[in-house]
């Protein structure tokens, strides 16, 4: 005959129960989890550092010191360097869940092509000139970047409800100072790409806001540590060639990840 249990056993058991679906709720609102998405910015790239040779990942880039300075947080960092909107939408959001909390992304410089840009920019005034591939670039910023974004971010939004999103913009690179023995870039050159830099900003700040997400704006945290600057945050042209024109691990610390975390809040 089969064992009838006691009130005081069922109440241990409801208990017992009720103990340890606390304990999953507090554990479960105890931790965090923050997918950084992205492109080089994001990576890492410029830091000299990487622990993902072919995204450039480093634990120097910003969203490491983000997840640092918020406890409990568990950092998936699938930010790859070279990526476009399309790379981030195909190879990027399955890091996403339901569960996701806190989601960072730098994205459109490559969309415009802003490193053949540069490139383009740095040679003498007689081999190439800086003002058409700077005027393509803020074509495709007007153009074509908002609804790609537009894209992207619906797709964040469908993949991580709960999250808070943070858009982080890129910093104006120049001061009107070039020291690099290798590069040629005018004043003129230097105001035209600062503008089509702050143009990207404008845009992206404008889909981001659109799509509900917060903006975190790094140029005001970057005057005065641009490209020549004492200390610089960026750097200039660098070996390896990659390197060049990116936050090195200064610019992460000091510049991106005040910004972010501000922005998340």
């Amino acid at each position: 005959m089969p064992l009838r249990p006691t009130r005081p056993t069922i109440l241990l058991a409801v208990l017992l129960a009720l103990g340890w679906i606390a304990a999953g709720r507090i554990a479960e609102a105890a931790g965090s989890s923050y997918v950084a998405l992205g492109d080089s910015y994001s990576s890492g790239l410029g830091t000299g550092a990487y622990v993902d040779r072919g995204c450039r990942r480093s634990t120097d880039a910003f969203p490491d010191r983000v997840a640092a300075a918020r406890p409990g947080t568990a950092l998936t960092s699938v930010a790859c360097a070279g990526a476009t909107t399309d790379d981030v939408l195909r190879r990027q959001l399955d890091a996403l869940t339901t569960a996701t909390s806190l989601v960072t992304l730098t994205i459109g410089g490559n969309d415009a092509g802003f490193t053949t840009v540069l490139v383009r920019c740095a040679l003498p005034m007689w081999v190439a000139r800086c003002g058409p591939p700077v005027e393509r670039a803020r074509r495709t910023i007007r153009r074509a970047l908002p609804g790609r974004l537009d894209r992207l971010y619906a797709e964040i939004r469908r993949r991580a409800p709960a999250a808070i999103v943070v858009i982080a913009g890129y910093p104006r690179l120049f001061n009107g100072i070039d020291c690099g023995a290798a590069t040629f870039f005018s004043r003129d050159d230097q105001r035209l790409l600062d503008g089509t830099a702050d143009l990207l900003r404008d845009v992206t700040r404008g889909r981001a806001r659109a799509a509900g997400f917060r903006f975190a704006d790094v140029v005001p945290a970057f005057r005065g540590h641009a490209v020549c600057d004492r200390p610089e945050w960026l750097n200039g042209l660098s070996s390896p060639l990659r390197e060049s024109f990116h936050p090195n691990a200064a610019g992460h610390a000091e510049g991106y990840a005040p910004a972010v975390l501000r922005a998340a809040g």
